[in-house]
């Protein structure tokens, strides 16, 4: 049990770690300022000439607001119809069924909002398509939409006004191009060398070690999974999300995963540190933040290691803590992290229910 409290503490740390440099990055990225990411500019010049974008307009909040929800209705629309329409249309190597009009406007809209509530099982409800240019679309577009929104407000609370509230737009932009996209890569990449599926084939037939043949599902899962959790997206390529196998094949990629669901919402505090050149701030938020988390954290790993009180009135012996419906590759202490922080940090999926 204490290799297991390890690695929960190794996780946060690193996290804080990793996060606080990131915060300052984030925050040169919105100030206009020189960053490592520069050799974007290009693009995102071909990107606001194709879209007829001056990127030097300052908006108000009706304009800020008005571009924000106009952008989104139409992905709204455009989610829905793939999603109906998935079963006619390439990239679906195991002939999964089209959504009904009810699912796909759930989970289009869920989605959308980065609110991730998923009601089909990712491998048998989706096809390669829909799970790349739906839902892993929506996990980056919801997540930069999320921060521009808050970007917005520290543009505001910076110049003391609502008329200048910067450029939706290129926030948005930015935020994929220089955020987002770079963070993912790196995830996908170290998911992809641990195990994670990264491939167009349709299902494998195996046979296993009890001597039945079953079908694997798989596809470009790494990508997606990255952006899951760098967007605090929930929802899953598979079904069970990261209590699948090749979701999060072994203990490191639980640790990776940990932290790229929590190095943003850390980062962002940070960035707003040195956005308003207000340390401070940034420095209380971050400590009362995390005392509150710690308040939860720490019960849940005591009470999960020390097991069932129920089970053990029963007799039954819980040596390695309470496991009944917990992932068994990691322990109860890592499962119990995984949980509260998954719920803090607004991600609210878990793996209890693997």
């Amino acid at each position: 049990m204490t290799s297991e409290i390890t690695g929960v503490i190794v996780m946060f740390l690193l996290t804080v770690l990793l996060a606080y440099p990131l915060g300052k990055y984030i925050s040169n990225v919105f100030q206009g300022n020189k960053t490592i990411t520069d050799f974007m500019n290009p693009l995102e010049r071909i990107l606001f000439r194709f879209c007829g974008i001056n990127p030097k307009e300052a908006m108000d909040w009706k304009q800020f607001l008005r571009s924000l929800l106009t952008v989104n209705m139409l992905w709204l629309v455009y989610a829905f119809l793939l999603l109906i329409f998935q079963d006619k249309l390439p990239l679906n190597p195991d002939g999964n069924a089209a959504q009904t009009p009810d699912l796909a406007f759930n989970t289009a809209i869920s989605f959308l909002v980065n609110c991730d509530l998923q009601h089909y099982s990712g491998e048998s409800g989706l096809t390669y398509l829909t799970q790349l240019f739906v839902i892993n679309f929506l996990m980056f577009v919801s997540a930069a939409t999320g921060i521009a929104a808050l970007v917005a407000v520290l543009n505001g609370l910076r110049e003391k006004t609502t008329r200048n509230l910067g450029n939706f737009w290129v926030i948005f932009t930015r935020t994929i191009t220089r955020i987002l996209l770079p963070l993912a890569v790196i995830g996908a990449v170290l998911l992809a060398f641990n195990g994670t599926p990264a491939s167009y084939d349709g299902k494998d037939s195996i046979v296993t070690l009890q001597g039945d043949s079953v079908q694997v599902s798989r596809g470009p899962a790494a990508a997606m999974i990255a952006i899951k959790h760098i967007g605090t997206n929930g929802g899953g390529w598979f079904g069970v999300n990261s209590a699948h196998p090749l979701e999060n094949p072994n203990y490191f990629t639980n640790m990776l995963e940990m932290v790229m669901q929590m190095i943003l919402p850390l980062a962002m505090i940070f960035a707003l540190g040195f956005y308003l050149k207000r340390r401070k701030l940034a420095r209380v938020i971050f400590g009362i933040m995390t005392i509150g988390t710690l308040l939860l954290v720490i019960p849940a790993i005591v009470t999960e290691i020390n097991g069932n009180p129920a089970i053990e009135r029963l007799g039954i012996s819980q040596a390695t803590g309470s496991m009944e419906g917990k992932e068994v590759r990691f322990g109860p202490a890592a499962s119990a992290y995984w949980s509260i922080v998954t719920t803090v940090i607004s991600t609210g999926f878990g793996k209890l229910h693997a």
